[in-house]
């Protein structure tokens, strides 16, 4: 017993040496460096051995972010996004007649649906970024700014492929976030989520950058990209639109998605990077369509299972699993086999990388593209085309183009005579994917996809919609009547 505690007294002794040597270098290096609240305390745990406890209670913390700055720059500059949806209309005792038309003096749609989202202010005359999703079919789209003016916003075009969106109110002067540079961000580098969860409006939560160029298999267009950056700061439905920024209050991506089983914020949510989202604006308020560039290749994730078997020298970079005829990988050399693994000067580490880089170019464009082929690295120069495999820009088609037809709103005479509340009747037909579909002239659309057409505007809005979805998803589905008030059905398909 004797040397068990003469063994613990030299324990001790070192442990005060070493303590005191702790505290005279924190000294040195530190000169603002404050003991405070320091406790020694020896007990005796189940064993009967004396056990030193020791506590430091105002030890610097390492790291220390301050969010103020950041937060003020960008609060101001995030919207509560309202959209209204009015036409959800109720069958109950109603028969096939009354369904689409009700009567004159009755109103059958039930109560108007609300939903709401984010914004961000991205020019001080009133542009607007958003999710698509968030405004996706709505009827009306109200925005409110921090200091609780209201504005009814305009549709300026949508991206399904990207899940974003442009809003314009008319105003001037508005607070703005600058464009951050979303390649900069490092992960585990501090960022703040600010929108408007549950309707509590301008909230602003903080994490850190947890990946980068994530794919999570959200979106349903035709040619997606999906490249998100990843965070842990805590995003719920009525974040999505908003902004995330950086430490110095710039704007790094538009708030999407969180993944989760409930519904709600569970560790981790997902923004579209500023890389990207820039893109997408600059093509809808030039063109009012986004000019999506293609490479032509089909791309498989390498695995190692697909390294052994294609005896791969890298788990880097896109597998070319097959190349589009004509395309621009084709006419630029590339072949089914290659490892694409840098294209200009950014590196290609997954097929997500591929995907983002490529759609920050504009069909025309030329890019080099760095691959392995036989364990040998070479560069070819690719010429990006369009979806309809040229380079020129493809500008947004309006509805007296696409569907060969001009319209007039009914008159209240019209209506009455009817029994109906709204519809648009066709004025002029002449070539056009409606004349091709059989729908006849002066014929009256009350619906198409299922949303109640009263104004030009309306339809203006749904065929522009679904000229931006996916190649399967671009039909319109007409209800409506002919003038004696005979129901008539039409599928237009705007692929064709």
């Amino acid at each position: 017993m004797k040397k068990i505690f003469r063994f613990l007294g030299i324990v001790l002794l070192v442990a005060a040496v070493s303590t005191a040597t702790t505290i005279a270098v924190l000294k040195y290096s530190n000169p603002q460096f404050q003991i405070t609240n320091y406790q020694s305390q020896i007990t005796s745990d189940s064993t009967g051995i004396p056990v030193a406890y020791s506590r430091f209670a105002s030890l610097p913390q390492a790291g220390e972010t301050d969010f103020t700055n950041a937060a003020e720059l960008s609060v101001n500059a995030v919207v509560h996004v309202k959209t209204t949806y009015r036409n959800q209309v109720s069958s109950q005792q109603m028969d096939l007649f009354e369904f689409f038309f009700g009567r004159p003096g009755q109103q059958r749609e039930m109560p108007a649906q609300q939903a709401s989202g984010s914004g961000v202010i991205i020019s001080e005359d009133g542009y607007i970024v958003t999710n698509n999703h968030v405004i996706d079919r709505a009827d009306q789209i109200q925005v409110v700014l921090n200091d609780k003016r209201e504005y009814t916003a305009k549709l300026v075009g949508t991206d399904p492929n990207t899940d974003i969106a442009l809003l314009k109110i008319d105003e001037t002067g508005l607070p703005v976030i600058l464009m951050g540079n979303s390649d900069d961000l490092r992960v585990g580098e501090w960022v703040l989520a600010v929108g408007n969860p549950f309707n509590l409006t301008s909230t602003v939560t903080a994490g850190i950058v947890s990946a980068k160029a994530r794919n999570i298999n959200i979106l349903n267009a035709e040619m997606k990209i999906e490249s998100f950056i990843q965070t842990d700061a805590a995003v719920n439905p009525g974040n999505s639109g908003g902004a995330l920024v950086n430490t110095r209050g710039e704007l790094v991506g538009i708030n999407t998605a969180i993944a989760s089983q409930t519904g709600s914020y569970s560790g981790y949510s997902f923004a579209v990077p500023t890389s990207i989202v820039q893109k997408v604006v600059s093509d809808i308020r030039q063109y009012g369509v986004v000019q999506r560039a293609i490479l032509g290749v089909q791309m498989r994730e390498i695995t190692s299972e697909l390294q052994k078997e294609k005896k791969l020298s890298t788990l880097q970079g896109a597998y070319v699993e097959r190349v589009v005829p004509d395309g621009a990988a084709e006419k630029a050399g590339i072949k089914s086999g290659d490892v694409i693994t840098r294209v200009d000067d950014a590196a290609v580490k997954t097929g997500t990388d591929l995907q983002e880089h490529i759609g920050r170019h504009r069909p025309g464009d030329v890019v080099s593209v760095t691959l392995l082929r036989d364990g040998k690295t070479m560069t070819v120069q690719a010429k990006l085309t369009n979806r309809d495999g040229g380079t020129g820009v493809i500008s947004a088609e309006d509805k007296a183009s696409v569907l060969g037809a001009t319209f007039s709103e009914l008159t209240d005479a019209q209506k009455e005579r009817l029994g109906i509340n709204y519809g648009l009747q066709i004025k002029s037909l002449k070539a056009g994917k409606l004349k091709s579909a059989g729908v006849p002239a002066d014929f009256i659309i009350l619906k198409v996809n299922n949303r109640s057409v009263r104004t030009e505007e309306d339809l203006d809005d749904i065929v522009r919609r679904a000229n931006s979805a996916s190649e399967r998803d671009r039909v319109l589905f007409i209800t409506g009547c002919t003038p004696q008030g005979r129901v008539r059905y039409y599928a237009v398909n705007l692929a064709e």
